[in-house]
C-alpha cells in the first residue's frame, strides 16, 4: 500500500468535510460541525485563505489530512497551529498520521515558523501516545476559552 502525501486542493473539500464529520463522531460531538461546504472551501481556497492542508491518499482516495493555520504569539512570533490531523478509522495505526505530521514539520521549517502547537482531548490516549513519540510538551496550566458570536 502506497500512501501519498500532497497539498490539499479545492476539489478535495467535500472529502475533507466528510472526514471532519467522521472525526466529530469519534469525538462524540457530531452536532458541533456547523461549517458549510461553501464556507469551508472559501476559507481554504478563496481570495484570502486562512487555512492550508495536506492530504494523505491511497489509490487516489483521501484517507486522512492535516489542516493548519498561522497563529501569532507575542512571545514566539509566527507558529503553525495544527487544527486537525484526521485519519479515517480503518487506516489508523498504519503510519498515515506520522507521514502527515512529518510533512507539517517540514512545512513549518520551510516557512520559518517558531514551532507547531495544537490541542488534544485528555481522553484520547492513542493520540497522546502518538504525540509523545515526537517529544511534544503537554501544558496542563492553560484553560481553553471560547465565545460564540
Amino acid at each position: 500500500m502506497e500512501i501519498k502525501i500532497r497539498r490539499a486542493a479545492k476539489e478535495d473539500c467535500p472529502r475533507l468535510l466528510e472526514l471532519i464529520n467522521e472525526l466529530a463522531l469519534f469525538e462524540k460531538a457530531p452536532q458541533e460541525v456547523t461549517v458549510t461546504l461553501a464556507h469551508f472551501t472559501e476559507s481554504g481556497f478563496g481570495k484570502n485563505p486562512v487555512w492550508w492542508a495536506f492530504a494523505a491518499e491511497v489509490n487516489d482516495v483521501i484517507i486522512g489530512f492535516a489542516l493548519y493555520y498561522v497563529r501569532y504569539s507575542t512571545w514566539k512570533g509566527q507558529r503553525m497551529y495544527l487544527e486537525d490531523i484526521i485519519v479515517t478509522d480503518k487506516m489508523r495505526g498504519k503510519g498515515v498520521g506520522k507521514l502527515l505530521l512529518d510533512r507539517l514539520i517540514i512545512e513549518a521549517k520551510e516557512k520559518k515558523f517558531s514551532g507547531i502547537v495544537w490541542q488534544v482531548l485528555e481522553w484520547n490516549e492513542s493520540a497522546i501516545n502518538f504525540y509523545k513519540k515526537y517529544n511534544a510538551s503537554f501544558d496542563n496550566e492553560w484553560i481553553n476559552c471560547a465565545i460564540d458570536v
